[in-house]
């Protein structure tokens, strides 16, 4: 007997605990309940959808209302999308084909103009037309690497505190810094519980210590300590959750803090692919950089979608997208923009001037993934000579992308 069609919903309320639990399946987790309430608290069933075989939950996806910063422009609204999961023993039905296209196809028209993630497996979303937009470094620095003469540490004081003393800091000063920085999402209570959270389990099993809050004035680094003692003398590592600065002077001086740290031998932290941090060093090959795929994108709407942001230089360009899974954005589009200014994308029967899928479209959205390195990888087609330069010097931005936190 050949299975039953698999059926797509949005889930009530009171079914979100078998979702979540459905998602620690998926990903092959045993939960502890902590971690599950947490997940509960952030999830909207309005905006989560499940996938059923007869009465069973078999699969689900969510979208997070959050404000994501795009170029020049600020935060607006986002689809942030997560917990997308398919139980084991139900996949290879097209049970994630069907949870993304009820997810896009729910906010076509009135709802979030574009959507973002982070992937578990890079593969998977390209086929759904999400595209690559910024990355994720992670940087290993060893103690007591020396700044260039010309970094200004500042002189305010770095105290350590307990978290109930820093929250409101922190709070305080990621609402002013997320505005200016592409990529980054604003924050509730429940995000900011989830973003700090800590397994006592995973601690006890990495021998590392709870968050510890250094605030500056202008700024705070929340760390842990990853012991070693591989010889006589102590080798603990600093990981750092997060390091913010409102000013390059306070967030040199919270790098030279944890870079000071008795005991250690190294901080680790993940930032942007182009934070200050690589030209602060006096000795850049102090500097251990990888770098991996961070946000991905996807353009709901195009017409709504691309207004959002602003546009680097002048552009006047035709675009001939492809998208199966949102056939409302196939055709061709011509995007007007001034530098800084207003923009507009409108359909058009203008001879088109590039030609690619949405998900090429997602790519460049975020300022990060240049027009020109997508048409080197043979991603998008250029038509009218000199149309690709034009179009990636608009798109592009002033810093790459980043996301500090994986939702």
């Amino acid at each position: 007997m050949s299975a039953s069609p698999l059926v797509t919903r949005i889930l009530t309320a009171e079914e979100i605990p078998a979702f979540i639990g459905t998602v620690f399946r998926a990903f092959l987790e045993d939960p502890v309940p902590e971690d599950v309430a947490a997940e509960i608290d952030l999830v909207e069933p309005h905006r989560t959808h499940g996938a059923f075989d007869g009465d069973e939950l078999v699969g689900g996806a969510t979208m997070l209302s959050k404000r994501m910063t795009l170029p020049g422009t600020g935060p607006h609204p986002v689809a942030a999308i997560s917990c997308v999961a398919v139980a084991p023993d139900h996949r290879r039905r097209g049970a994630m084909g069907q949870l993304i296209r009820a997810q896009l196809h729910s906010q076509h028209g009135t709802g979030d103009a574009f959507a973002a993630l982070y992937a578990s497996e890079g593969d998977i979303y390209g086929r759904f037309g999400y595209g690559l937009a910024g990355h994720r470094a992670f940087f290993a620095v060893p103690r007591g690497a020396e700044f260039q003469s010309t970094v200004d540490i500042s002189d305010g004081r770095i105290r350590e505190v307990d978290k109930e003393t820093a929250l409101p800091l922190m709070h305080h000063l990621h609402s002013k810094v997320a505005p200016t920085r592409a990529g980054w999402v604003d924050r509730t209570k429940a995000s900011w519980q989830a973003f700090l959270a800590q397994n006592e389990a995973e601690l006890r099993n990495e021998n590392a210590t709870k968050w510890r809050y250094a605030i500056h004035p202008e700024g705070y680094a929340v760390y842990q300590v990853r012991k070693k003692w591989e010889t006589r003398k102590p080798e603990h590592e600093v990981y750092a959750r997060e390091i913010l600065g409102t000013t390059p002077q306070a967030y040199a001086a919270l790098w030279r803090y944890l870079l000071d740290l008795d005991l250690t031998t190294t901080v680790r932290a993940e930032a942007a692919a182009d934070d200050p941090i690589i030209h602060m060093l006096k000795d850049a090959t102090d500097n251990a950089r990888q770098v991996s795929d961070g946000l991905w994108a996807r353009i709901i709407d195009i017409d709504r979608a691309l207004p959002l942001r602003a546009y680097s230089a002048p552009v006047d360009v035709v675009l001939a997208v492809e998208d199966t899974l949102c056939p409302w954005n196939a055709g061709s589009w011509r995007l007007v923009a001034e530098a800084d200014g207003p923009a507009t994308a409108t359909r058009t029967d203008a001879e088109p001037d590039l030609a690619l899928d949405v998900r090429e479209l997602g790519a460049v959205f975020l300022g990060g993934t240049t027009v020109q390195q997508l048409v080197a990888a043979q991603r998008i087609h250029e038509l009218t000579p000199g149309k690709a330069r034009a179009a990636s010097r608009a798109f592009a931005g002033d810093a790459q992308p980043h996301c500090p936190e994986v939702f």
